[in-house]
This record gives C-alpha cells, sequence and structure tokens, in this order.
C-alpha cells in the first residue's frame, strides 16, 4: 500500500468512527436551540449525554431575561436559529429556554414546537413541556418552583404548570435579568436558597427552572436534604430528548 493509500484508508476510518458509535450504530445528533447568552445548557448537555450521542447548538439572541427580550427573541431570531440547525439533520432538537417556553401559553408552546419540527424535520421539545412531562411521570399533585427570574417571568412559570392542573403553593425568584449572572451563581448558593424556600411552602416536588442555571449540578444535594423529587430544566429536556432518541431507556433520570 502506498503512502498516499494508507493516509486515505486512515482517513476514512477516521470519518466513519466520527459517525458511527462502538457498537457500530449511527451516531445521534442532538440539537440546541438556545439564548445566546446562555453559558450552562451545553455544558450540562455535553457532560451527560451517552456514547453515540453529540450536541450541536445555535444561538436565538437574547440580551436580558424580560419578557420584552424573550418576545423579541420568539418573533425575531428563533426560526433563523432553527434554520441553521436544520443543516446538521438532527435526530431530535430542544428548544432551551424555560421561561420564553411559557411566555405566551401552552397552546402557543406547542404550536412552536410544531413549525420548528417542520423546519429541523425532527422531534422538537420545549423545555418546559418536559417539565410539565417529567412532574406528570412523577405523578406529584404539587410542585414548589425556585428560579433565578423576575416576579414577571416567575408568574409566567407558575400559569404554565398550573394549566396542567399542578398546585404551585410558591414561586421564589432570585430577581436577575443577566444571563451571565444567573450563570455565575454557583451550586451551593442554588441549594441554599431552594431548601430555604421551599420550607417556606412545602409540596410534593420541587422545580428548579432555567436552562443557563446551575440546578442540574445542585440537584442531588437539594433532593438528599428534602427528601422529595427534584426536577430541572436541563435535566428533564435531557431525559425527554434521550426518550426520542433511545426510546428503550432514557438519561438524565
Amino acid at each position: 500500500m502506498t503512502r498516499r493509500a494508507a493516509w486515505r484508508y486512515a482517513f476514512l476510518c477516521a470519518l466513519r468512527r466520527s459517525s458511527v458509535g462502538e457498537i457500530g450504530t449511527a451516531v445521534k445528533r442532538l440539537g440546541l436551540l438556545l439564548p445566546s447568552s446562555g453559558t450552562v445548557q451545553e455544558v450540562d448537555f455535553y457532560r451527560r449525554v451517552p456514547d453515540g450521542v453529540t450536541v450541536h447548538s445555535a444561538r436565538m439572541r437574547l440580551r436580558e431575561a424580560t419578557e420584552v427580550d424573550e418576545l423579541r427573541m420568539l418573533e425575531e431570531y428563533t426560526v433563523p436559529a432553527a434554520r441553521d440547525l436544520a443543516t446538521i439533520r438532527p435526530d431530535v432538537v430542544v428548544f432551551s429556554c424555560t421561561s420564553a417556553g411559557a411566555l405566551r401559553g401552552n397552546a402557543y408552546e406547542q404550536r412552536l414546537c410544531d413549525e420548528l419540527a417542520a423546519l429541523t424535520k425532527a422531534p422538537v421539545v420545549s423545555t418546559m413541556a418536559a417539565v410539565r412531562d417529567e412532574l406528570r411521570r412523577l405523578g406529584v399533585r404539587s410542585v414548589a418552583v425556585v428560579t433565578p427570574y423576575p416576579d414577571a417571568l416567575n408568574e409566567r412559570v407558575k400559569a404554565s404548570l398550573e394549566t396542567e392542573g399542578l398546585r404551585v403553593p410558591r414561586v421564589a425568584g432570585l430577581g436577575l435579568l443577566d444571563s451571565l449572572a444567573i450563570a455565575e451563581v454557583e451550586p451551593a448558593a442554588i441549594h441554599e436558597f431552594a431548601v430555604a424556600e421551599f420550607r417556606k411552602a412545602p409540596a410534593e416536588a420541587l422545580f428548579l427552572a432555567c436552562c443557563t442555571f446551575r440546578a442540574f449540578d445542585a440537584r442531588d444535594a437539594i433532593r438528599a436534604t428534602l427528601g422529595v423529587p427534584v426536577v430541572t430544566s436541563n435535566q428533564a429536556a435531557l431525559a425527554a430528548a434521550m426518550r426520542v432518541l433511545r426510546p428503550a431507556g432514557s438519561a438524565a433520570s
């Protein structure tokens, strides 16, 4: 074999390894549609996806966690980002913004997912819908909510849950608008805040909202402290996406 032929053979083998998993199954591509200022989602997903799943992102411009900016993101930047993401031919797409999913109500959220699915030619998981599904799977009737958001967004998240028949005895937020400031809240601080707020109005479960909040990293410690199920935005979305990719099993349970 000539040197040129050997190089070509090595290149083709490497290319095959990049698109085929260890047991010969095709690698699955998970697409993330996330706000441009989000810095936690990709890290959370990359750390936890199983072998044979890769994560690819497209960003929707968002300056601050306000209703005005999120509405602009939905109206101007979501569809172009989805068109970009479609070029990787994803196997599943996650709409990775909890509050934007709740902003216009659950019916709008479903219409948005249908539109994005048509654009990307892939099933679409909205984070807020994934959270509601996770709570249904747990069989709980009440859930306390902790967020980094201001009150206006907290009310949207609460309404999304109540529409599904869940009782929400307490919603507590940190009042942060800057996504980078949200991402800088340490898991230990999230644990402290969540435990204190939950104990003011206990429920059957706790939901930690926001995709660029490091709640996934705090989840196990909070669950151990409170002794109730704890759902986070990225945990629920990843689990839902894995059910699409691998119906017989899931990740991040």
